[in-house]
């Protein structure tokens, strides 16, 4: 007897498993190899993230991230075809110019490969937001830390602690959620808040929520493919290293290169006569 086909998960099926109060995972991947990794392994939706800037290519921010570098990650996810839904990370520069310019970044993203975008902000993204949804592209907010901002933030640090209208206050989290939500999002990532700010913000907007570094009432959680598999030398308080693959790939170069300066690599068996 084969085995039942697993179903493609689509951008309905969030509002669906919200409704049904099965929580949701995401996972980032910028890669073919890694995205059928997290794909084979079940996970729900995959990150094409702007993260690739300080997990791959040795940033200290997300800010120099072009759309070039998001189409080609992107496309690399896509071609293998995931039953996950594709993430796609709209990068800093590519919508805080211009409606026009957030639509058609937009549609380069998708015309990659993605099959929802992703931007920061709240209030002051609002139009955008709308504006990309009305051209019929899903769209997936992301409040709270967002690390576009990092320059406002003075770093990147926990947000909501603190009352008041000013970015980053609690007031205006609930604000920038629900400005979010009425523009049309078909889910927002709220970052590094209080749990209890995450909760009530899931509890009052009509989108699911994915959670990172916001506890567990969201509708569903996000974390770094790197961090997740313990392939980074940093830790940070809201992410779980599930394995360390660091390690074990240290040890394994490490042996071949014993291997090779002692002649013992290649040996017989891979060799050809």
């Amino acid at each position: 007897m084969s085995a039942t086909p697993k179903k493609k998960f689509t951008v309905p099926m969030m509002a669906e498993r919200m409704a049904a109060g099965i929580p949701m995972s995401m996972v980032t991947a910028y890669d073919s190899t890694f995205a059928s990794i997290v794909d084979e392994a079940g996970v729900d939706m995959i990150l094409v993230g702007d993260s690739v800037a300080t997990v791959m290519q040795g940033q200290k921010t997300t800010l120099g991230v072009s759309m070039d570098h998001m189409e080609y990650h992107v496309h690399m996810v896509a071609s293998v075809k995931p039953h996950a839904l594709i993430v796609g990370d709209m990068p800093f520069g590519s919508y805080q110019t211009s409606v026009e310019d957030a639509v058609k970044n937009a549609v380069r993203l998708i015309k990659a490969g993605a099959e929802i975008v992703k931007l920061e902000g709240g209030v002051h993204a609002a139009d955008r937001i709308a504006a990309i949804a009305n051209a019929d592209i899903p769209v997936m907010g992301h409040i709270g830390l967002t690390p576009q901002s990092y320059h406002r933030m003075g770093g990147n640090k926990v947000q909501g602690r603190t009352s008041g209208e000013s970015a980053g206050t609690r007031e205006r989290l609930l604000e920038d959620a629900h400005a979010v939500d009425r523009a049309g999002a078909s889910a927002m990532v709220i970052e590094g808040v209080p749990s209890s700010l995450a909760a009530e913000i899931t509890q009052k907007v009509s989108c699911p929520t994915i959670g990172i570094g916001a506890g567990a009432s969201c509708s569903g959680q996000v974390l770094v493919m790197h961090d997740l598999l313990g392939l980074s030398s940093r830790s940070f308080t809201f992410t779980k290293a599930y394995a360390n693959l660091r390690s074990a790939a240290l040890s394994a170069v490490s042996e071949y290169v014993d291997e090779v300066r002692n002649k013992t690599w290649p040996d017989a068996d891979h060799s050809f006569d």
